[in-house]
């Protein structure tokens, strides 16, 4: 019940996120941000709930990951819109919370007991603070999308709905840099716990495993970027796609992995 509670007020959010999109009334948007965080901090409660139920940090199936996937864009968003003004970055945001609430709602919510090998201090670290730098790679992923819409209105020179609504490219890409000097330090830290964890756990720090394989491909993807911009001084329209890519590698670790490969992974559900 609480879960579906605070699905409705994510809903609601994002539909008056989206009436501001079209309508550009602050007064929506005010609401909007106001409506948001309070999901956010019901969703707390409702995270919390299930601590209580389950005996142990809820992660360990694909309602929970899913479920904290969308509270970890939310608090990274809000973190990042008291520091930083972004025009109508709540409404990408939102969809993508929304979508991440969607597919928690649609998986079972029944609470398993923790396998042995899941029965250690390392979940807590590791799986919260991969699905933390998944939450900023996701709004790395929104900036990189509003970044090519914005470019394509530029370069059509008919500017049409994106134009006024959407941050100037240099916003944009100082957004994605951002969201990469949190998002992959925090990557790298949970593959770290995780090698740690799997030492532990099976006598090993890396077994090639898919989720194991597809975290270090995303991992490559989100260096390789940031090896770009430092070194080489990439930004702009590459940094934006390869933005989008490396999310799309995260989602397939989380989705694709899960449900089409088998591992020692193949538990979380």
């Amino acid at each position: 019940m609480l879960f579906t509670i605070t699905y409705i007020i994510y809903a609601l959010a994002t539909t008056l996120y989206l009436v501001f999109f079209s309508s550009q009334n602050k007064k929506v948007r005010t609401s909007a941000r106001r409506i948001l965080l309070l999901a956010g901090l019901i969703h707390t409660l409702t995270i919390a709930s299930r601590f209580l139920a389950a005996g142990h940090t809820p992660l360990t199936t694909h309602h929970d990951t899913v479920s904290f996937f969308g509270w970890s864009i939310t608090w990274a968003f809000l973190s990042f819109r008291w520091r930083y003004q972004i025009k109508n970055f709540g409404t990408f945001v939102s969809v993508i919370i929304l979508m991440m609430m969607t597919a928690g709602l649609l998986s079972s919510q029944t609470i398993n007991e923790l396998p042995p090998s899941l029965q250690s201090l390392w979940l807590p670290a590791h799986a919260s603070i991969a699905i933390l730098a998944n939450g900023f790679l996701a709004l790395g992923f929104c900036g990189g999308i509003m970044y090519l819409l914005q470019d394509r209105e530029l370069k059509k020179k008919r500017f049409g709905i994106f134009y006024h609504r959407l941050p100037s490219l240099e916003a944009l890409d100082q957004l994605n840099q951002h969201c990469l000097t949190i998002g992959f330090p925090l990557l790298t830290l949970g593959i770290i716990t995780g090698s740690i964890w799997a030492k532990q756990a099976w006598g090993a720090y890396w077994h090639w495993d898919p989720k194991e394989t597809w975290s270090l491909i995303t991992w490559l993807l989100y260096a390789g970027l940031l090896h770009q911009r430092y070194a080489i001084g990439w930004g702009g329209k590459r940094s934006a796609i390869m933005s989008i890519i490396g999310f799309s590698a995260v989602l397939f670790t989380l989705w694709g992995v899960n449900f089409l490969l088998s591992g020692v992974h193949s538990y979380v559900r």
